[in-house]
C-alpha cells in the first residue's frame, strides 16, 4: 500500500461487539489505570443507574475473569493495572518496510479466535497484510484444537491474513520462517535466552512461551491465502495457567521480558510477522536454514517423534529446506513432513503440533 494511506487504514482498526459488551468494554477502559472510580462517576458517564453499572461489572468479574474491588466511599478498581491495545501506539511502532506491508489493523476486544475472523475475512476477499489483535479469546485454539487460554487484557493475541501466488504445497515451511520471525522480535527487544521447537513453538529452558498455528486455503497450484495465529504468554497468574497442559511460562519470568510495552510488542512481533511473510514469498525458507539450526533448542538432542500411535527414537538433525524434521535413526537420517506430528525429548511428555492445516 501507499505509505501515505496507512494512517488512513489504520484509523479503520475496530472494536467488534455489542452495544453491551462495548459499554463493559469503556468501563474496562476506564478502569484500567488502577485507580479508583464511583459508579454514580460511572453511571453519569454511560448515561444509566448505578445498579446498571453494577450489572456490567458483575459480568466483567464472571465472564471476562477481571478481579473488581469495590470499597464503600471510594467506588471500583481492578485488582491490577492494565495497559490495553492502543492502535495509534502500536501503528508508531512498527518498521517502515511493516507500514507499507500492513493492509488494515483491527483490534477487537473479546471475540471468539483471531484466527476464525481472518480465515472469514481472508474468504470474504480481505486484502492481505491484515491484521487482527484481541484483549481476549473465547474460542482461541492451540496444539490439535485445544482451548488457547486467553485472560482479558494480557497475552498477546495476534493473527495476520497474507495472500500467495504460491500454490499450498510450497507453504511447508512457512510455519518455522514465522517462529523465526517471532524470536527475532523478542530479541530485538532485549529478551534473551529464548529458542524454537519444531515446527511451531518458542520455548525458554524447554517451557512454551509461544505457539502458532497457520491455517491454509487455496489451490495445490496456487493461488493460497494464509492466516498466520499467534499466541504470545506475557503475563499470566498460576490460576490463569491452571488448564494448560504442558510446561509454559510467561514474558514476565523471562530475562528482558518484565518490563517490556504490551504494544511495544504487538508492534514488534506484527513487524517481524509482515516482513517475514513477505520475504518467504519472495525466497522460502531455504536462506533462514542456518538460522533456524542455530536458535533450535532440539538440536542433535535425542528425541522421540510420534506420528500417530509409534513413537521413533532418534538424534535430532535440524530442518531441510521443505521445513521437514530431520532424523536420525541407526546411522540413517530420514525426513518427516507434517500432518499431526509432535517432538519430545527423550522421557519427557511435552509436545508441538505442527500447526499447518488444509481447511
Amino acid at each position: 500500500m501507499r505509505e501515505n494511506d496507512y494512517w488512513e487504514y489504520l484509523g479503520d482498526a475496530t472494536l467488534t461487539t455489542s452495544s453491551t459488551t462495548q459499554m463493559q468494554y469503556q468501563i474496562v477502559t476506564l478502569l484500567a489505570d488502577g485507580s479508583f472510580h464511583s459508579g454514580e462517576e460511572m453511571a453519569e458517564m454511560f448515561g444509566v443507574s448505578r445498579t446498571a453499572i453494577w450489572k456490567q461489572l458483575k459480568t466483567i468479574r464472571e465472564q471476562w475473569g477481571l478481579e473488581v474491588f469495590a470499597v464503600r466511599g471510594k467506588g471500583y478498581r481492578l485488582a491490577q493495572s492494565l495497559e490495553l491495545l492502543d492502535q495509534e501506539k502500536i501503528g508508531q511502532g512498527l518498521t517502515p518496510t511493516a507500514q507499507k506491508l500492513l493492509s488494515r489493523l483491527k483490534i477487537e476486544g473479546c471475540i471468539d479466535s483471531t484466527n476464525s475472523q481472518l480465515m472469514d475475512a481472508g474468504a470474504a476477499g480481505m486484502a492481505s497484510g491484515c491484521a487482527c489483535l484481541a484483549e481476549q479469546q473465547s474460542a482461541g485454539r492451540g496444539r490439535r484444537g485445544r482451548k488457547w487460554v486467553s485472560p482479558f487484557g494480557s497475552n498477546i493475541y495476534l493473527s495476520l491474513l497474507w495472500r500467495y501466488s504460491l500454490g499450498i504445497a510450497h507453504l511447508s515451511g512457512l510455519s518455522l520462517a514465522v517462529g523465526l520471525g517471532v524470536v527475532r522480535s523478542l530479541e530485538l527487544l532485549g529478551v534473551s535466552g529464548v529458542g524454537l521447537k519444531w515446527p511451531n513453538d518458542v520455548l525458554y529452558q524447554d517451557q512454551k512461551l509461544a505457539g502458532l498455528l497457520l491455517e491454509v486455503a487455496g489451490e495445490q497450484g496456487g493461488p493460497s491465502r494464509v492466516v498466520v495465529g499467534l499466541g504470545l504468554n506475557t503475563s499470566l497468574s498460576g490460576r490463569q495457567g491452571a488448564d494448560i497442559d504442558q510446561p509454559w511460562i510467561d514474558l514476565a519470568q523471562v530475562p528482558g521480558g518484565r518490563s517490556i510495552s504490551r504494544n511495544h510488542l504487538a508492534a514488534a512481533v506484527l513487524s517481524q510477522l509482515l516482513e517475514t511473510m513477505e520475504q518467504f514469498g519472495r525466497d522460502g525458507l531455504a536462506p533462514l536454514l542456518q538460522e533456524w539450526h542455530r536458535r533450535d533448542l532440539y538440536y542433535g538432542r535425542a528425541v522421540t517423534l510420534y506420528t500417530g500411535a509409534q513413537p521413533i527414537e532418534g538424534i535430532h538433525r535440524g530442518i531441510d529446506i521443505t521445513g521437514a524434521l530431520l532424523l536420525e535413526e541407526n546411522g540413517s537420517i530420514t525426513a518427516y513432513h507434517g500432518g499431526e506430528v509432535s517432538l519430545r525429548p527423550s522421557g519427557s511428555s511435552g509436545g508441538a503440533v505442527i500447526g499447518l492445516k488444509r481447511v
